[in-house]
């Protein structure tokens, strides 16, 4: 049997199969989680039968990562976790382990970047690896080996979804949410350049890079590109996946234990 290795983006996961259930206001707090932990367990199995792992993990959020100390804003205006949700993330975290896949919470780095290096790792091993997550900061990692699944919409993201939807190939994604902003959280991007300058510029031009040594940028986007090119620089790391996380466990840890 190939090995396939299966990348839970946990608390998108869970934290939007919560919301569904905290809108039945007959329930209680007890009764909510206990709903979502037991959906969060059936999409776990689901998701391990689709595709055929033979490795998994579900990657939680350590506490706050380098992006809040580099930028002091990062999602300054992103709603806290419920409080019951919060006290009952052990729950969930035991349901994982208990469907046969491990659970891990870094010490601070963000389940993204995390997920970004085991993606980046095992691709490089001309592994199969699936992100399951609704995170658009990953479409950048599509290839041959990585694939994105959309639980909810129940439908495996590929280039040419990304390409239809942004009218962009994946390799300008970073550079355009980098130009245009990402204001899920709340990384502000260049100032004056919105999405449409920003499709623009990354339509008739390789790279920013390209498009500041281009003569046949319009002077006006090249002003507001010069003078705020240190907000691009930030912002373009700010959004960038690292794939360099030293994680501490090994790919044969993560694989499925089949009850």
């Amino acid at each position: 049997m190939s090995t396939n290795v299966l990348l839970i983006d946990a608390l998108n996961l869970i934290r939007r199969i919560y919301a569904v259930d905290s809108n039945h206001k007959h329930l209680t707090d007890e009764q909510i989680i206990n709903s979502a932990h037991q959906r969060v367990v059936n999409a776990t199995k689901k998701l391990l039968k689709l595709s055929q792992a033979t490795h998994a993990i579900a990657v939680f959020d350590g506490d706050k990562s380098w992006r809040y100390t580099y930028f002091e804003n990062y999602k300054q205006n992103r709603s806290e976790m419920p409080i019951a949700l919060k006290n009952a993330l052990n729950t969930f975290k035991q349901g994982f382990n208990e469907s046969g896949i491990m659970s891990f919470s870094p010490e601070q780095d963000e389940a993204d970047d995390i997920i970004a290096t085991l993606a980046s790792k095992i691709s490089n091993q001309d592994i199969a690896c699936t992100i399951v997550s609704t995170d658009k900061g990953f479409l950048p990692l599509l290839n041959q080996h990585i694939t994105i699944y959309d639980y909810f919409s129940q439908k495996r993201i590929t280039p040419d979804d990304v390409q239809e939807k942004y009218n962009l190939p994946i390799n300008k994604l970073v550079e355009f949410w980098a130009l245009a902003g990402d204001h899920t959280n709340d990384i502000p991007g260049v100032k004056g350049i919105g999405k449409k300058t920003a499709l623009n510029i990354l339509t008739n031009n390789a790279s920013v890079e390209a498009a500041l040594a281009n003569n046949d940028l319009p002077e006006k986007v090249k002003s507001k590109l010069t003078s705020s090119i240190s907000d691009f620089i930030t912002a373009k790391v700010l959004v960038t996946l690292r794939n360099d996380i030293n994680l501490g466990f090994s790919l044969k840890q993560l694989r499925v234990k089949l009850s």
